[in-house]
């Protein structure tokens, strides 16, 4: 049992358990504001046009209440948090690309001897293995 608690502590001590929790936080407080957003300003504007709340936008089915308004509202803020995680990820995939490019660009340090085969200096003008001159 010793060895469980053990193992389970350095799990949740981890750096990646804690970025991860607080990611959780982040994105929970995010959906909030995306949720206001569209209950509090989208939701009113697009009222302004069908004349009624479109929350409150409902079908009687046989007695039965269908908020087909709610649900084209609960569309909307999964396609803003969706498109703002898009934009995200693609913002920081660019990042990586561009530091990818720079570790690329640098010019090369060293060279194959066409004799030898062994790699040398790129500013060399004889081989340190085989003595041979090199052409420029």
């Amino acid at each position: 049992m010793k060895s469980f608690i053990n193992e389970f502590k350095e799990f949740a001590l981890k750096g990646n358990a804690f970025e991860m929790a607080v990611g959780i936080i982040i994105g929970a407080a995010f959906t909030a504001i995306v949720t206001s957003l569209v209950d509090d300003i989208i939701s009113p504007l697009i009222g302004l046009f069908v004349k009624v709340d479109f929350n409150e936008l409902a079908a009687n089915v046989m007695g039965v209440d269908i908020k087909y308004g709610a649900f084209i509202m609960a569309i909307i803020n999964f396609l803003i948090v969706a498109l703002v995680l898009f934009l995200m990820i693609k913002s920081v995939n660019k990042a990586g690309s561009l530091k990818k490019k720079e570790e690329e660009e640098e010019a090369p340090t060293t060279k194959v001897c066409p004799f030898c085969k062994s790699e040398i200096a790129i500013d060399a003008t004889r081989c340190p293995n085989c003595t041979s001159e090199l052409a420029e």
